[in-house]
């Protein structure tokens, strides 16, 4: 029977998945992968965050959305490295499991459940706002307030919210490969249209709008930051398709870094754009906000209605993506032994996780319906820096540990880049309100008392649960018994061959 010790430190091995375990279709090359990452990231930051960060940053929004890009493209070069060497579902879950063992995995589990769940229900109810005013401009009227607000704003439940969840989920459920052509098509629909905004907000610009560009200093600039982040979170959920990528060590590093500079382009444009249309006073709790500043400096209603009807296309794909990333998430978790052997559990015929997915639907769509977004905009902050921290100090932790380990991806400049992107993350949590780290230090407590009641008992890892692993492959091991360098190479030759087959 292991110490408490043992299965707080146990590992899994930076192999391919062990024969015997449930496997997944591998369906998504690399342009969807890259589409994945845009489509779960551009929208978020750009269509409703701004009535949320403006007022906090005022016009110097622009450089939270720079220092939060830097800390975010420090972070993916890190996902870059370690998708690469360790290219299995799950994400940060299980490069943490690979890497710093199974307690802290748990943990890093819980923020990724916290990132994904509540950013789900934060763009749901950005898709909301759109909703309503692409229903005003093509017809008059909005749905009444009670059916498209949280309680706490005035409503009862917020019904297109609830909506799009629903749809998502089904599309979800027919399967991966469907559900990321759906998600490539609308990536690019959006893409248009953001540049649409730009060309025509553009024509409207007013230098004096920046003249008070950082009312609440660089505390506020950081601040801003903080709000924004969780709209990176795009760029974890290319790593959550580990298990469906086609030769996911080439594929996962370059799908990363090709979504990273698409969105930083764009985001900063875009923001430019707004900022010269419209004063920063304007921005606080306006609704379709990009919509709105069209019809200001155009005088008619059809330009909005095209940005409109492109941010319902836009926050469409980014629910399907968080959503995917939640239930793949769920998947390698259960797969574990973490959490119970139904998430895990893979309808022959679509070769997706049917009741994961419906799970995650009910779960996500009570949280869309009656919390305001503001709120589920700093906890999905910070569950997205805490994944992006961890990641790093993996990074850190592999190469001393395995530095002969096959990588698709290996990052210059020895640990710089993870160090400076552990120091990023750490200056913008400490920004967000108290109230925010209380509930989040709160929830992973919660997750980690259910892994000493249930997980450590269920885990693969656990005496009495074995798991079948191939004659050539890495055994799971735990900190206090490294794989030796003969053993990686076989692993690493092993991996070759299955990614050629």
């Amino acid at each position: 029977m292991p110490t408490i010790a043992q299965q707080l430190l146990r590992r899994k091995p930076t192999t391919p998945v062990a024969t015997g375990e449930v496997h997944l279709k591998r369906s998504i090359g690399l342009f969807s992968l890259t589409m994945i990452g845009v489509g779960g990231t551009l929208g978020t930051g750009i269509f409703f965050i701004l009535s949320q960060a403006v007022p906090v940053a005022g016009p110097a929004v622009i450089w939270s959305f720079v220092i939060g890009g830097v800390v975010a493209g420090l972070t993916a070069l890190c996902y870059a490295e370690m998708a690469g060497a360790v290219p299995v579902s799950g994400s940060t879950y299980s490069y943490a499991y690979a890497t710093l063992g199974e307690g802290t995995a748990m943990a890093v589990g819980a923020c990724l459940l916290l990132e994904y769940g509540v950013s789900t229900a934060a763009v749901a109810v950005g898709w909301s706002q759109y909703v309503n005013q692409l229903l005003q401009n093509l017809f008059g009227w909005q749905l009444p307030v009670q059916l498209s607000q949280a309680p706490e704003q005035g409503g009862i439940v917020n019904v297109p919210a609830v909506i799009v969840i629903v749809l998502c989920s089904l599309l979800l459920i027919r399967g991966a490969r469907e559900s990321t052509l759906v998600n490539s098509i609308m990536v690019i629909v959006k893409i248009a249209v953001v540049l649409f905004f730009c060309a025509v907000a553009f024509t409207g610009w007013n230098a004096d709008h920046f003249q008070n560009f950082a009312p609440a200093g660089f505390a506020g600039i950081v601040g801003g930051a903080g709000i924004i982040f969780f709209s990176f979170v795009g760029l974890d959920a290319v790593s959550t398709a580990g298990d469906e990528a086609k030769n996911p060590k080439r594929n996962l590093p370059l799908a990363i870094m090709f979504a990273l500079g698409i969105i930083i382009t764009l985001y900063v444009l875009t923001c430019l754009a707004a900022l010269g249309a419209q004063a920063p006073d304007k921005f606080k709790n306006q609704d379709a906000g990009l919509a709105a500043i069209l019809q200001n400096i155009i005088g008619s209603s059809w330009p909005g209605t095209i940005v409109a009807a492109g941010a319902i296309i836009s926050i469409f794909s980014v629910t399907l993506v968080v959503l995917y990333g939640q239930t793949r998430i769920l998947f390698a978790m259960s797969r574990d032994g973490m959490i119970p052997a139904v998430f895990a559990k893979v309808n022959p015929r679509t070769m997706t996780p049917i009741p994961n997915t419906i799970i995650v639907m009910i779960a996500t769509s009570i949280l869309a319906a009656v919390i305001p977004i503001d709120f589920l905009a700093e906890m999905t902050s910070i569950g997205t820096l805490v994944a992006f921290l961890v990641v790093s100090l993996g990074v850190i932790i592999l190469r001393v540990r395995e530095p002969e380990l096959e990588r698709g991806f290996r990052l210059p400049l020895g640990w710089t880049i993870p160090i400076l992107s552990i120091l990023g993350c750490i200056a913008i949590i400490t920004q967000l309100r108290i109230i925010t780290i209380v509930v989040f230090l709160i929830w992973t407590a919660v997750f980690l008392v259910f892994y000493w009641f249930y997980g450590r008992r269920h885990s693969a890892l656990e005496v009495g649960h074995p798991v079948v692993v191939a004659a050539d492959e890495v055994p799971y091991t735990t900190n206090l018994a490294q794989p030796t360098t003969d053993e990686v190479r076989r692993a690493a030759a092993t991996r070759r061959t299955e990614d050629e087959r």
